[in-house]
């Protein structure tokens, strides 16, 4: 098909872009990457008379580490940006290697940070990663900004926080002293498929024992999940295997995955099960941090 009629609009601020979108309301769409809004476009699925490019909005682009706040990657990041990106390999490789699973190259040249999360699509492989690491999103609009945890960021299926003018601007991860961290997928085919269940882990380990833990389900539920039952079997406790494979058993029955071409129910908390077990082994013994 070919894609509709729309008026491109090419703002130069921030706070533009904000008004653009209130002025126009619900014939409008941000435009950023482009891989999945030109995509919905072109199939009939979204008709917008207004696209709001952030292309001249620089400022949204960036990584960048903040003394006393942490990393900082702009939602205008590319998923090759973040991929091969000096400061996330030195501090959180794990994320590094979440943006490399994602599609093709030529759809991580493009697609954005921003773009992955704001479709809050359940199968997406940046959020489970960024929740496990207590990120934060920030939230930019006409009436000024807000901070969150990232993990409250999804309500559902292609919903999120995000009111009417708001853009998401960046993603913060916080200073921390996590040990490791590790994200690990399952998908129908060798590279580029969507998750057909995904874990993301980040552990705190002290002589041998679990500080801290942070275990997040991706495509086994309608948003990115805390399996929190889960995370509590490690937490305080000496590491061991017998742990782990609770650990996972427990966040298999934690998931709240559907049936679909892709897998049953219970095909999805098996494999929760497995993966929980590999990515908390990975985080803890590689130290992916």
């Amino acid at each position: 098909m070919i894609i509709p009629e729309f008026e491109y609009v090419s703002p130069q601020s921030v706070q533009e872009a904000c008004a653009l979108l209130v002025q126009y309301g619900d014939s409008a769409r941000v435009l950023a990457g482009g891989s999945d809004l030109l995509v919905k476009m072109k199939d009939g699925l979204m008709k917008p008379a207004y696209l709001v490019s952030l292309k001249n909005l620089d400022s949204l682009k960036a990584i960048r580490y903040e003394t006393g706040t942490g990393v900082i990657i702009g939602a205008r990041a590319t998923h090759n940006e973040v991929m091969n990106n000096r400061l996330l390999q030195e501090k959180y490789r794990s994320v590094c290697e979440a943006a490399h699973s994602m599609a093709a190259d030529q759809i991580r040249n493009i697609g954005t940070v921003g773009g992955n999360l704001v479709n809050a699509v359940p199968s997406a492989d940046l959020p489970p990663i960024l929740i496990a690491l207590d990120a934060r999103a920030r939230i930019v609009g006409t009436g000024g900004e807000r901070t969150i945890a990232l993990e409250d960021f999804f309500l559902g299926p292609g919903k999120t926080v995000l009111e009417k003018g708001e853009i998401l601007a960046e993603i913060i991860i916080p200073d921390q002293l996590t040990t490791g961290s590790n994200y690990i997928k399952f998908g129908l085919r060798r590279a580029g498929a969507l998750a057909v269940a995904g874990v993301a882990s980040s552990v705190t380990v002290s002589d041998g024992t679990c500080r801290d833990v942070r275990i997040v389900l991706g495509a086994v539920a309608p948003t990115p999940m805390r399996a929190r039952q889960a995370e509590n079997i490690l937490r305080g406790k000496k590491i061991s295997q017998e742990l782990i494979d609770e650990a996972g058993r427990v966040a298999g029955a934690e998931s709240k995955p559907i049936s679909d071409l892709r897998g049953s129910i219970e095909y999805r908390r098996n494999l929760v099960n497995v993966l929980t077990r590999r990515s908390l082994k990975a985080a803890i013994e590689k130290g992916h941090i």
